[in-house]
């Protein structure tokens, strides 16, 4: 079974949290699963550039990057994150390999907005180097950063890094470890199913926003590209990988199909 985990930045900060996950995703891995890991950083990111006296802002959830903070995007994405995580899940037993969409033009962007400067969207995603990884026993580990045919560096949103890779990958499975318990309907109940129709509702009707909100965008548009199912779970739950590749509800499973009640 293809798998592309993607892990938020908050649970790979604490040396604790990071090699829980590791060793879940490396015995999944020694389980068979052909494992692909995305992460994000954007904590890490917030106060690398604080520690620097450089304001992070931000414009429709993105962060805008200026030169010096592409430059913190390199070092802290690309550099402490990536090659923190993979040494983790070295020291768990998996064989892992930091890699950003740059390498092999894995994922190739274009500029968003100029008013956000070198924030980038995926145009596309070349995924022969995670397949010949994958298919050595390799775990490749993306951090979220771009490039294109001119040289050009971006800054890319880790929820649509994770559905690029995913969908180019060809992965049976998508699932997003992240800091909350779940996708709440208007109530404030965590729902365990969503259609795609429910999700673009709670989006609609302004109950899903911030991250959330782009996570949903990010799972219907990777069910939309071919990915089978896609799980929305708190990274914090003892064994949460290992559960949900066991078929444990736990979290939300957006779905392409209407909901069935009794």
């Amino acid at each position: 079974m293809r798998v592309l985990v993607k892990l938020g930045g908050t649970l790979v900060d604490a040396a604790e949290s990071r090699h829980s996950l590791a060793g879940q995703l490396a015995r999944a891995r020694s389980q068979g699963a052909e494992l692909v890991v995305v992460h994000g950083g954007g904590k890490q990111m917030t106060r690398y550039l604080a520690e620097r006296g450089i304001e992070s802002r931000f414009a429709g959830g993105l962060r805008v990057t200026t030169p010096d903070t592409l430059d913190a995007v390199l070092k802290v994405f690309a550099g402490s994150v990536n090659h923190e995580l993979v040494a983790s899940l070295n020291r768990a037993g998996a064989l892992a390999v930091g890699l950003s969409g740059i390498d092999a033009l894995l994922a190739e962007a274009e500029e968003m907005d100029p008013a956000l400067g070198a924030v980038g969207r995926v145009i596309r995603s070349n995924p022969k180097l995670l397949q010949v990884l994958v298919e050595n026993g390799f775990v490749p580990v993306v951090a979220c950063v771009a490039g294109d045919r001119a040289g050009q560096i971006y800054n890319v949103n880790a929820d649509q890094m994770a559905v690029a890779c995913a969908t180019a990958f060809a992965a049976e499975r998508l699932i997003f470890l992240t800091d909350v318990e779940g996708v709440l309907d208007a109530g404030r109940r965590i729902r365990r199913v969503l259609t795609a129709g429910e999700s673009r509702d709670l989006i609609g009707g302004g109950v899903a926003t911030g991250g959330m909100q782009a996570k949903l965008h990010a799972a219907l548009d990777a069910l939309a590209g071919g990915v089978a199912r896609v799980r929305i779970a708190p990274g914090a739950t003892p064994g949460v990988v290992e559960r949900v590749l066991a078929g444990e509800e736990i979290g939300t499973e957006i779905t392409l199909g209407e909901t069935i009640t009794a």
